[in-house]
């Protein structure tokens, strides 16, 4: 009984400094949520006007009935995604012609694999 009243004396500082910590942690992820340091600021108009674009043709085409095969492929044809979204943002999306020095995850992993034992 000695034996665990002395080892439960000794964590008092102990139990202090987590609980401490643990109040630490608590208010420093509720001041700053999502603090992003170094990110570029974006022009505020700039992804609204294209999103407004996409809601008119996607209000358009609701009032519609369903297109034909035929005016489907016509609005596609000009290298857009598809008839509503068009071309936005296709430069930010990975297709295989932007896509050609990617690493494959099986890759990554037999790389990681490689360095863990050693061998190349």
């Amino acid at each position: 009984m000695k034996r665990i009243d002395s080892v439960l004396s000794m964590l008092r500082p102990v139990r202090f400094l987590v609980v401490a910590f643990t109040c630490a942690l608590l208010l420093l992820t509720n001041a700053f949520p999502a603090f992003a340091i170094g990110t570029t600021k974006s022009h505020p108009t700039e992804a609204t006007d294209q999103l407004n674009q996409i809601q008119r043709k996607t209000d358009q085409i609701a009032t519609e009935p369903p297109p034909s095969m035929s005016r489907e492929q016509e609005e596609t044809s000009g290298g857009g995604l598809n008839e509503v979204q068009g071309t936005a943002d296709i430069d930010k999306m990975s297709r295989p012609e932007n896509s050609q020095n990617a690493t494959t995850v099986e890759d990554e992993v037999k790389g990681i694999l490689e360095k863990v034992t050693g061998k190349k």
